[in-house]
């Protein structure tokens, strides 16, 4: 064919004028790599084809693939999601979205050099944990802290100190699986510790804890089972019981908190997932939870506990490997700052998210519908838009049995199918994330942030007119 005789050179293209913006902007080389892969993509595209093409429309077509390709090579892969789906957090879209104070913070601290593990008083060399471990004793009551960057981490490097070649015993009904495949019992099997179940799936007793306990029990441990609920004929030890048998016995308990919160919410119906703070007041030794679940900052593991226990895991040769950097350190202290104002449903979006009222839910709902009923009236392939109840989730691992009340908007589309709406959707910039009920897209406005719903409004109508 002899459209492939009339595919451009590289270096023809090379001298086009439109060319010289990318080579003074990117590396020549990336220009030149991409320009070969989109003249290859073309020759593919003609052998497809049966007309000839001529050659201004093939060059017109190389230079239009070599600019997308060169903007995505250089653009990244992470981008930002609009979470219409109701699930707070939401662990595919990175859980806990940053509040304006620890954003501020961690952009201040990464631009400029800061005091990392400098005391400025004393003008000598100080410990990077500092930051934080001042405010979640405050926050918490607790002897001493420390964090690590994420909680099995924190289990590990726990377990590591505390249990390292001896007996760790827990109920067979805690040994979970969290996300990604991570279980518990692998955790403490790559610690070093030795794992001793007792009891049932279903039942075990402090009895149980105390018939095993032998001259190699290092650790009793209690998993806190925040991402499912055993229900019906179920006994489990209470932390307060296991604490006391560790007293008696001179035995430390530790606890993996999972999910951990320093906020209550009895006050919106999220009532059975134990607060930081009570935990600590049972005298368990050593606790540890996330940074990036309902406590609502970076991913981070946070261990809080006696000060012997902690000193100990502070030197630990494993902790170089599971140390935070300066950007975690500064969004924790921006979350915990605000924890410590008294205002966390206000700047700390998770807890924003879990205690907005079903009347600030219903306005928000009513203001997305008239934005979609406006903008999408003259579309024809809408068959309907209307405001609904919804069901919403907190997830992250947290309160698995609970749907929180709110509002949403339910869209009904015609003449195309609502599978190829919600692709579409996803690969917008930025991507749109909805639910689908039966065969209609819900739109929880829940986890919608400032500014979304016109967001979502402009894509709805950019995905729906091509």
């Amino acid at each position: 064919m002899n459209s492939f005789r009339k595919i451009p050179s590289v270096d023809e293209i090379l001298r086009q004028r439109q060319i010289e913006p990318l080579i003074e902007l990117y590396n020549r080389r990336l220009v030149v790599e991409t320009i070969r892969k989109a003249i290859d993509e073309v020759r593919k595209e003609l052998s497809t084809m049966a007309e000839e093409v001529e050659k201004d429309q093939l060059l017109g077509r190389i230079m239009e693939k070599v600019r997308k390709m060169v903007s995505q090579a250089t653009s990244g892969t992470l981008r930002k999601v609009i979470n219409g789906t109701g699930v707070v957090l939401h662990t595919n879209l990175g859980r806990a979205p940053l509040g304006q104070r620890a954003m501020q913070y961690m952009n201040d601290m990464a631009v400029n050099y800061n005091n990392l593990e400098m005391n400025l008083e004393k003008g000598e060399r100080g410990s990077r944990y500092w930051h934080v471990e001042e405010l979640l004793i405050q926050l918490t009551g607790a002897e001493a802290a420390l964090i690590v960057n994420n909680n099995a981490a924190a289990v590990l490097l726990g377990l590591t100190t505390m249990a390292k070649d001896r007996e760790v015993i827990v109920s067979r009904g805690q040994l979970v699986e969290i996300g990604g495949g991570f279980r518990v019992p692998e955790v403490m099997k790559l610690s070093g510790a030795k794992l001793v179940e007792v009891g049932t799936t279903n039942r075990t007793y402090i009895a149980d804890f105390s018939k095993a306990i032998t001259a190699e029990t290092a650790l009793l441990f209690s998993a806190h089972t925040s991402n499912y609920k055993i229900v019906g004929f179920s006994e489990e030890v209470k932390l307060e019981d296991l604490v006391k048998l560790g007293k008696e016995t001179g035995i430390p308990v530790m606890q993996d908190l999972g999910s951990g919160i320093l906020y209550k919410l009895e006050e919106w119906g999220l009532e059975e997932e134990p607060t930081v703070q009570e935990c600590v007041a049972t005298g368990a030794d050593i606790i540890t939870f996330s940074g990036d679940k309902l406590l609502g900052g970076p991913q981070a593991g946070l261990i809080l506990g006696k000060k012997e226990y902690i000193q100990k895991m502070k030197k630990n040769q494993i902790l170089r490997a599971l140390r935070v950097d300066k950007l975690t350190i500064a969004a924790l202290e921006g979350t915990l700052i605000e924890y410590l104002a008294g205002k966390p449903e206000q700047g700390i979006p998770v807890i924003h998210m879990l205690t907005c009222s079903r009347d600030k839910l219903k306005g928000k709902a009513e203001r997305l519908y008239n934005l979609l009923s406006t903008r999408m009236s003259f579309l024809k392939k809408i068959d309907d838009v209307v405001k609904v109840e919804v069901e919403d989730m907190v997830g992250g691992g947290a309160y698995p049995t609970y749907k929180i009340p709110g509002y949403g908007i339910e869209i009904k589309f015609k003449g195309i199918q609502l599978e190829t709406v919600a692709k579409r959707l996803r690969l917008t910039n930025p991507a749109l994330l909805t639910r689908r009920q039966e065969d209609k897209m819900l739109i929880s406005v829940r986890t919608l942030l400032q500014g979304d719903e016109e967001k979502i409004a402009d894509l709805l109508v950019q995905v729906l007119e091509k």
